[in-house]
């Protein structure tokens, strides 16, 4: 990706950050590479194997792709993702599996876990050792404040996962960088007409969190409720927070 553009650029210095802070990226790994085909996904590819043409560690690159029964998993573009590959010189899996139970329904945790199962047992297959999924700070800002108010919990999607006593790790260098920028990305470089929508999508706890974290951000325009969000679990001051477990 040479000649990147301006938001390439910020993208690209962002996810250098995440490498650098988190210990992403170490000699000899083996990374698997979780692509949707979404615009998420696509963005992490480019410039993970932009990354891995200069950076002074060598590291493999391989990614699979989850095909489903479900209507979302018939709406990428095989041409396009094909030709994706091909041009980046990465291999890629396509996997088939299946979510929907004999009413022709499902979960986004079933569908979730099943696509996670995927990946794990692939990834031990091939030997890599961690995992890159394409998650930008929105998705964690998010999943922050659905697990304070659907779980009473405070926790996150960290940026650097071990699991399986250290065999595997994941890893999501889009972590610094926002969604907005993805898609300006995306658009630049002619994903987004690849993109599919989850059909559970428009009525699912994650769009309304995102739609509320949207509309609080334009009532409080010079406050940044997403980076806020996400530094508050490691902003603990524990002088202010002793009380006890209501049951």
């Amino acid at each position: 990706m040479r000649n990147l553009t301006k938001t390439g650029s910020k993208i690209n210095s962002k996810i250098g950050k995440a490498i650098h802070d988190y210990k992403l990226i170490n000699e000899g790994d083996r990374i698997l590479i979780a692509v949707s085909g979404g615009k998420d996904s696509i963005t992490l590819l480019h410039f993970l194997k932009n990354i891995q043409s200069w950076a002074p560690v060598k590291f493999d690159l391989s990614a699979i792709h989850i095909q489903t029964d479900l209507s979302c998993g018939g709406r990428v573009h095989k041409d396009f993702l094909s030709k994706m590959f091909e041009n980046l010189d990465i291999g890629c899996t396509v996997k088939n599996i299946k979510v929907l139970d004999e009413k022709g329904k499902t979960s986004c945790f079933w569908c979730a876990w099943n696509r996670r199962k995927t990946i794990f047992k692939f990834a031990e297959e091939t030997k890599c050792n961690k995992i890159a999924l394409g998650h930008h700070k929105d998705d964690i800002a998010e999943t922050i404040l659905m697990n304070l108010l659907y779980k009473g919990e405070i926790s996150a999607m960290n940026p650097r996962q071990e699991l399986f006593d250290g065999k595997l790790t994941i890893v999501r260098p889009l972590c610094y960088v926002e969604e907005d920028m993805i898609i300006k990305f995306a658009k630049e470089n002619g994903f987004r007409e690849q993109l599919f929508k989850c059909p559970y999508g428009k009525t699912s706890q994650r769009k309304y969190i995102k739609d509320f974290i949207r509309e609080t951000e334009q009532k409080l325009p010079g406050v940044n409720i997403k980076t806020n969000i996400f530094n508050g679990p490691m902003r603990i001051k524990e002088e202010y927070i002793n009380l006890k477990m209501e049951k």
